[in-house]
């Protein structure tokens, strides 16, 4: 159902796709890039759809309860719990994520590393520690709204050199016109 309705939104809209998912690629940290609107999660949503890309979120577990906890799952939502670890103190977004990652066999888990729709000059490395710590690639999935196209860009796997790979994965943001380009990624 959720690929009908994809192929729907964007024949109505005009948006193309542009697949590269590495093949035989089963687990790795996708960033989503860029991202400055709310119709940024549609097309990305309805694009991993039709890329056959089993794209997990996120989200903390007390959101993942009753009608809106089935909605959130059915579209790729997990719930993250931030349990007391050795120590005493409550495990970071950062670890769950990780964990989870090095637990499955299969997960592409997405992020959007400017942590906001707002130009942000910096992004947040988190995605960047998960993907090191788990020994994942990242995935460059992209939205580019001047040609109307999603699609998978740059592969990048983590070397603990991190200023320099984050500046190489925005330097392919700058080739994307984002929805508002003035919030894009500069």
């Amino acid at each position: 159902m959720m690929k009908f309705l994809s192929r729907l939104v964007f024949w109505i809209t005009g948006w193309s796709l542009n697949i590269g998912w590495p093949k035989g690629l089963k687990k790795a940290v996708l960033i989503a890039i860029p991202h400055t609107s709310n119709w940024d999660l549609l097309y990305a949503r309805a694009a991993f759809y039709l890329m056959d890309i089993p794209v997990k979120f996120t989200i903390k577990k007390e959101v993942m309860v009753g009608p809106l906890g089935w909605l959130i799952k059915g579209l790729g939502g997990i719930a993250i719990d931030r349990k007391r670890i050795p120590g005493g103190r409550k495990q970071t977004y950062t670890e769950a994520m990780t964990n989870m990652l090095k637990e499955a066999d299969e997960l592409v888990i997405m992020v959007t590393p400017e942590g906001t729709r707002s130009h942000a000059p910096k992004w947040k490395t988190g995605f960047y520690h998960i993907a090191l710590g788990a020994n994942v690639p990242v995935v460059i999935g992209y939205l580019d709204y001047k040609k109307k196209e999603a699609g998978i860009g740059p592969l990048i796997y983590p070397n603990g050199n991190m200023n320099d790979q984050i500046e190489e994965m925005m330097a392919f943001g700058r080739t994307v016109t984002a929805k508002y380009p003035e919030k894009g990624i500069k």
